[in-house]
């Protein structure tokens, strides 16, 4: 039986993905207990994707984390990372011993400052073989509309990859493996800081030509990080030693940073952009109602790259204007000046 924890849009719409096949039923953890009866009668989920039609009839709904998890074999964790860890808090490491794991997180855990395998390796001694990330290009609100949508779904098990692939293909979802799982996760957290630094050189006036160039900028540093963290020798056709492949024009990589800083639909490009505004960062989350994933990860980003004395402007500048309310003007002229 498969379970998915988390409510929210790209919850919402995965678990539309999932009901694709007629012949499933899962098990699903929303939090807003309230939401629950709406949701049932009306078979959409009313604060989220509430387009999105819900078959119901083939959904076990709960409010209770532990009941969901007890309940299902592979469980499909799609809760913002920023809550990821006080939604897991009183779930025993037993309970989730011989169970598998997809995640479809995309950023860093702020009490731990982990990537979301890492942290549940650690937190409930999971092996990694027994983890799965889906990722890629993907706003909930075209995957709901049945748009054709690409992911990328990584793991160190191929096995259990393919299983995963097959559980969500479907006429408006196609897939591929990678064995990169780190550098799959480190890119989903990245390019939600590379959104926000979009939204803000957007919201302080800049034009499409330079936004071009920054987005190049952040590819470069994207790929600096994710090499300095997790090196492969051969980023191409030919695997590395330990057999990983990253190719970082793929969709994979490339593909999710650009539709992240340039769609409508990112929440991060709009947070940015209503801090380039002159918001404060307080007020753009309340006006937003939604979590931005990179105002989170920025912290934890910046935190690594000064225990690895890296250099990336653009990390730093997104980092001082958000948490050391520095000039956005400023930071950001600074960094615009120096781009190649």
């Amino acid at each position: 039986m498969i379970g998915l924890l988390g409510s929210g849009s790209w919850a919402t719409a995965i678990v539309k993905i999932l009901l694709e096949d007629k012949k499933r039923t899962i098990n699903w953890w929303v939090r807003e207990e309230e939401a629950i009866p709406t949701l049932l009668e009306e078979k959409h989920n009313p604060l989220y994707l509430s387009e999105a039609y819900i078959d119901t009839d083939r959904i076990n709904i709960d409010s209770d984390i532990t009941k969901v998890i007890e309940n299902s074999d592979e469980i499909y964790v799609v809760i913002p990372s920023a809550f990821l860890d006080g939604a897991l808090k009183n779930v025993p490491v037993t309970m989730i011993k011989g169970k598998k794991i997809i995640s479809a997180v995309k950023g860093i855990v702020p009490e731990s400052n982990q990537i979301i395998t890492e942290y549940l390796h650690d937190r409930f001694e999971m092996d990694y073989n027994d983890m799965c990330i889906v990722s890629g290009p993907s706003h909930a609100e075209e995957a709901a509309r049945q748009k054709l949508t690409y992911l990328t779904v990584a793991s160190s098990n191929i096995e259990f990859a393919e299983k995963v692939r097959k559980q969500i293909g479907c006429k408006y979802i196609h897939t591929a493996y990678s064995n990169d799982m780190v550098g799959i996760e480190c890119a989903a957290v990245l390019k939600n800081i590379y959104a926000i630094a979009t939204g803000i050189c957007r919201g302080l006036g800049y034009g499409d030509n330079l936004i071009a160039v920054l987005i190049s900028n952040a590819l470069q540093e994207m790929t600096y990080f994710m090499q300095s963290l997790s090196p492969v020798e051969n980023n191409g056709d030919q695997e590395n030693s330990d057999g990983r492949l990253r190719r970082f024009e793929s969709f994979s990589y490339l593909g999710d940073l650009l539709v992240t800083c340039y769609s409508q639909f990112s929440r991060n490009r709009t947070f940015g952009n209503m801090i380039g505004h002159g918001y404060t960062v307080s007020a753009a989350q309340l006006e937003m109602k939604m979590v931005a994933e990179g105002y989170y990860a920025v912290k934890g980003v910046e935190t690594i790259r000064k225990e690895k004395g890296l250099e990336m402007p653009i990390v730093q500048a997104v980092y001082a204007i958000l948490y050391e309310r520095k000039s956005a003007e400023r930071r950001m002229k600074a960094v615009l000046e120096n781009l190649h």
